[in-house]
């Protein structure tokens, strides 16, 4: 079994994001799914949608759920989510390196592939000011 990741982003941005990881890792080595919420949509409304993504992904070990901005519709999103028992971890702040590096530890359960991502997001971010 595998930790799924689930994006739970705006409209453009997971989709996107996958597509580029899958290129340039050549295959998703874990169950991967971008659910991107309509602007026009509440958090409630794309509850039941949601949820079935998150199902979809989870093998069984639980689902990394990354969300482009805490506190917005996504993230609230995530919330409804996470309490609907499947085993769930979130991180806010979505971003290339930290999609990469989750997938670069695959082998890493739900607790430690959360704190992964995190890390992959604050050291992805340097000044380069040369």
């Amino acid at each position: 079994m595998a930790t799924g990741i689930l994006l739970l982003t705006h409209e453009g941005v997971g989709e996107a994001m996958l597509a580029v990881a899958g290129r340039l890792l050549g295959r998703l080595p874990l169950p991967a799914e971008a659910f991107e919420l309509p602007f026009d949509s509440s958090p409630e409304a794309a509850l039941p949608a949601a949820s079935a993504a998150l199902r979809r992904v989870d093998d069984g070990d639980g689902v990394l759920v990354l969300v482009d901005v805490y506190g917005a519709s996504p993230s609230r999103l995530a919330a409804r989510v996470a309490q609907l028992g499947t085993p769930v971890r979130r991180v806010a702040g979505l971003s290339l390196p930290m999609l990469l590096r989750s997938f670069n530890y695959a082998e890493q359960g739900l607790d430690e592939l959360a704190r992964t991502a995190a890390a992959g997001g604050r050291n992805g971010v340097l000044l380069d000011d040369d």
